[in-house]
């Protein structure tokens, strides 16, 4: 269960008792967790939305469902997101690697974050009320499975950091779980289009992290954090059309 704590306090702003491990290679090492977190986000979505949608019009209950959304996970990942868009300002990897780090957001950032949100709150507002409770609740779970896939897959960028030691301790039957998971709690809660769901996540998040990984020769914690976020934007954007198209 220490594998569950450690996810669970890196992941959300929930207060945990006990002591934070020391060692960043810990939170590969619970990398098994994530989807378990992102199920615990889900369902604090799921009933979210559903308070919201009985007492505000569709577009605020949104707007409310992401922000109590981005304020549980600490905005964690949108930061992440935030410096990956700005490091491709950089004229080479090192140069990326430095803006990334630089506490400062810049043009890149900013504008990519509102574009970001726009897109989310607007996606959430226009999911059929049917799905949208269900696809809250899955995005999460699969968006954090994809951190295990990433690790094993790509090199990190930095010998020190995060994404170093994370790539590091992740192991090799984490990721293939962490996905199997995530897979059948999509397949339980959205039926036919949760393996379309769950393609389109995983494919987004593979996308971005080589995208940004050639920049900056490898990955960073940044990258894994922008990659959960393009994940869950996929993942509500493919439910939306799925919704659009069959109806």
């Amino acid at each position: 269960m220490t594998g569950l704590l450690v996810a669970a306090r890196y992941l959300t702003i929930v207060p945990l008792p006990g002591v934070v491990p020391g060692r960043a290679d810990s939170l590969g090492r619970a990398a098994v967790w994530f989807p378990a977190i992102g199920l615990g986000i889900g369902a604090v979505l799921f009933g979210a939305e559903r308070v919201t949608a009985v007492l505000f019009p569709s577009l605020l209950a949104a707007l409310l469902t992401v922000t109590a959304w981005k304020l549980l996970t600490g905005g964690l990942h949108l930061d992440g997101l935030a410096d990956c868009l700005d490091g491709l300002a950089g004229h080479d990897a090192e140069h990326r690697l430095a803006i990334m780090r630089d506490s400062c957001i810049g043009a890149f950032g900013a504008i990519g974050l509102i574009l970001f949100l726009l897109l989310e709150v607007v996606a959430v507002a226009e999911l059929p009320s049917g799905s949208r409770g269900r696809a809250l609740l899955v995005v999460p779970v699969i968006a954090r499975a994809t951190p295990p896939l990433l690790g094993r897959l790509f090199p990190a960028a930095k010998m020190e950091g995060l994404g170093a030691a994370f790539a590091a301790s992740v192991s090799g039957w984490a990721a293939p779980t962490a996905l199997a998971i995530a897979l059948v709690v999509a397949l339980a809660a959205l039926h036919a289009v949760a393996v379309l769901v769950f393609a389109v996540s995983v494919l987004s998040a593979l996308a971005l992290t080589r995208f940004f990984a050639a920049r900056v020769s490898g990955i960073t914690g940044d990258i894994l954090g922008a990659a959960i976020e393009v994940a869950e934007l996929a993942g509500l954007l493919t439910v939306s059309a799925w919704a659009h198209l069959v109806r």
